[in-house]
């Protein structure tokens, strides 16, 4: 394959594809919006599952380095009602096979693993238009462009790429997380730490929920989920970090205060994060010489399995690439025929585990978390 493999987003998706490319001897670059790979977080906690996750690990020849990654003890989880009683508690003994990692060091595992200049940061993707057969021109926000027939759209939620293959925008899922952290929690904020225990933490009630994070270094990491419209959250000051923390926490007047605390106690301005989902079983017919991996491809509500759907897309893709030289074509059909039936197994339980996590009942939470498998 002579021409290398034009990838857009260095997020988990498209790293894992570019390290399974490289591992099979594939040229690739990878074209990323951000100026460099310290330039914003990387999120919170990844819980890396052994059907999917960890198979694009193996895939990518990584899983000594990943286990060097894994927070032992944070598999342990919480559910709490919002008196703070605690309804079900289950230990990490260490034998799940969901293992936590801090989703900022997996990144960096993975762009460690690829030849310097794999990446180039600063490359802002303003859109995509095809110039015929198979090839296609990316055009960035500095005025260059990239012409390439090995096209791959690995570039989130809100795609540039996506355009060439549907028309298909995501929409609003009807909730929203509200996020911060508590530092040095034990110490700092010890009734917080208490609730969360050693791992995580669910407190839901009908349309609002108090979620956290035992992340590395005593950090407590806080999604609030709320159930509301966009028109809601906009019409919060998010840029008054004191008022909008109060305006959060008001729709939890009456929650035991070690977990208001988890919203009040922050050390850190509160974020929004809108869910925002494509159509369950969006697809597209074949366009020679660009595919889609990851958000990109099949963004749902969020479910627990983004990043390793994401990840294994990448894996899967790399692996077909290898295995067709020379036909482009064949590669994407089979990774795509692949891929669509895959998001047609993951949409039924991805709905199922949406209804039960977020419907605001224990009931539900504790019925699942209770089955063996999870």
């Amino acid at each position: 394959m002579s021409n290398p493999v034009t990838i857009i987003g260095a997020g988990l998706g498209g790293l894992t594809l570019a390290r399974v490319l490289y591992v099979n001897g594939i040229p690739a670059t990878v074209y990323e919006a951000e100026p460099s790979a310290a330039a914003r977080t990387q999120g919170g906690m990844l819980d890396i599952h052994d059907y999917n996750g960890q198979l694009a690990l193996r895939a990518a020849e990584l899983m000594d380095e990943f286990r060097g990654l894994i927070l032992d003890g944070r598999q342990a989880m919480r559910v709490l009602d919002p008196n703070g009683a605690v309804l079900l508690e289950k230990a990490d003994d260490g034998t799940g096979g969901r293992p936590e990692v801090q989703r900022g060091e997996l990144r960096q595992l993975l762009l460690d693993s690829l030849p310097a200049g794999t990446v180039r940061w600063g490359h802002k993707v303003t859109g995509a238009r095809a110039l015929g057969d198979g090839r296609h021109e990316v055009a960035f926000a500095d005025g260059g462009t990239v012409v390439t027939n090995l096209l791959v759209g690995a570039d989130g939620a809100w795609s540039r790429v996506r355009p060439l293959l549907t028309d298909a925008t995501p929409e609003y899922t009807g909730e929203s997380f509200v996020e911060c952290y508590l530092f040095d929690a034990d110490t700092r904020h010890p009734a917080a730490a208490q609730a969360v225990g050693g791992g995580s933490l669910m407190a839901p009630a009908p349309g609002s929920q108090i979620h956290a994070h035992r992340e590395k270094g005593d950090t407590l990491h806080t999604y609030v989920v709320l159930e509301r419209s966009l028109d809601w959250f906009a019409a919060i000051d998010f840029t008054d970090a004191a008022a909008a923390t109060a305006r959060i926490a008001r729709e939890f007047d009456g929650w035991a205060p070690e977990l208001t605390a988890l919203i009040t106690d922050a050390d850190t301005a509160p974020i929004w994060r809108p869910q925002y989902a494509l159509p369950t079983g969006h697809r597209w017919n074949r366009v020679p010489g660009v595919t889609l991996l990851g958000d990109a491809a099949h963004l749902a509500p969020p479910n627990g399995e983004g990043a390793n759907l994401a990840m294994l897309d990448g894996a899967e893709l790399g692996k077909a690439l290898a295995a067709h030289p020379g036909d482009v074509e064949a590669a994407f059909a089979e990774y795509e025929q692949a891929l669509f039936s895959r998001d047609t197994g993951m949409a039924v339980e991805a709905a199922d585990f949406f209804e039960n996590v977020f419907d605001g009942t224990a009931q539900s939470l504790i019925d699942m978390f209770s089955r063996p498998e999870v």
